[in-house]
């Protein structure tokens, strides 16, 4: 019999009203798996953990960091699989952070809701066992973070929250999901990959600042050197494949000398570029300044990546290394 630790972080999954009104997070470990149909049949021990109790905007580094050491931990004694209940509003991140510190070869998948208890058709139930089935799996060995939603399973390093409200929110711009889960067997479209990057969890305290600029229509970035002044890591998501407004390159420039900054797109497929573009401001003159192209990653997950190397006192040659790799 599979045994699958389940944390509960809170989040839509778990909130309830007492009078009618808006929700909050109420439901612990025990309540959210007590309320999954089906599951006493699917032969899966499940031991539930109620870690945290918060939205999933409130949610911290730390927390991210707190769990996946709890998760293997946990696995180190026995359990074959991990599940993370959260809000979704923070998926695409925390799942990233995950999959960049998970060790082994052991499943983890993060799930939630877009429906709360209180609402027609909640989807967290479903989502539970989906994610419960996913990771007490075989076959999902190897594929480090996975994120599982609306019988989808997605892999972290591509996943994005891509609708406000539908439960079908979740998706991976430019990829797709790497399987499904049909009657409650995950099936996947490709074998795991044959190497997986990771690194070594940081300290759970660590006190990092890395801070995300968005480049928009008509923005001079008057308040670029300002705003970085007390960072120790920017990520710019540019225009296209990594391009900014003119007025923008002195400013990025002086940051460059003194923090890493990495260079993502605004854009939520695709990868950012590095020798196309030639004008000012754009990909190449970026990069010629100083700026680390961020790859293939989105600027959500290339902020994630920024801040754990950071806070685990890597160098600008080893970053900008690990944005190639990654």
């Amino acid at each position: 019999m599979p045994r699958i630790a389940v944390f509960t972080l809170g989040g839509t999954i778990a909130m309830t009203s007492s009078d009618g009104g808006p929700v909050r997070p109420t439901l612990g470990g025990a309540q959210l798996i007590a309320g999954i149909p089906g599951l006493n049949h699917t032969g899966i021990e499940v031991q539930a953990h109620a870690f945290r109790q918060i939205p999933a905007g409130t949610l911290a580094m730390s927390d991210q960091l707190a769990v996946t050491r709890a998760a293997a931990t946990e696995v180190a004694r026995g359990a074959d699989g991990v599940v993370i209940t959260q809000g979704t509003d923070t998926i695409e991140e925390t799942a990233f952070l995950i999959d960049l510190a998970w060790p082994g070869n052991a499943p983890i998948v993060v799930t939630g809701a877009m429906r709360n208890p209180s609402q027609a058709g909640p989807d967290g139930p479903a989502n539970i066992l989906a994610a419960i089935q996913v990771a007490a799996a075989r076959a999902s060995r190897g594929r480090g973070c996975l994120v599982v939603l609306a019988d989808e399973i997605h892999a972290a390093r591509s996943v994005a929250k891509s609708h406000t409200t539908s439960v079908a929110a979740f998706t991976s711009p430019g990829y797709g999901p790497v399987g499904l889960v049909i009657e409650g067997v995950p099936t996947y479209f490709a074998p795991p990959p044959a190497t997986r990057w990771s690194m070594p969890l940081v300290p759970v305290d660590a006190a990092t600042r890395v801070g995300l600029a968005i480049a928009t229509l008509g923005d001079d970035g008057g308040w670029l050197s300002d705003y970085g002044r007390d960072l120790d890591g920017l990520v710019v998501a540019g225009f296209g494949v990594g391009h900014v407004h003119r007025s923008w390159v002195e400013p990025l420039t002086d940051l460059a000398t003194r923090i890493p900054v990495v260079l993502a797109s605004r854009i939520t497929a695709g990868p950012v570029l590095t020798r196309t573009y030639g004008f000012a401001g754009s990909e190449t003159d970026l990069v010629a300044r100083g700026l680390i192209p961020a790859g293939r990653l989105s600027a959500l997950h290339a902020r994630i990546l920024l801040w754990m190397l950071i806070a685990g006192g890597a160098h600008r040659t080893k970053i900008a290394a690990a944005y190639s790799e990654a």
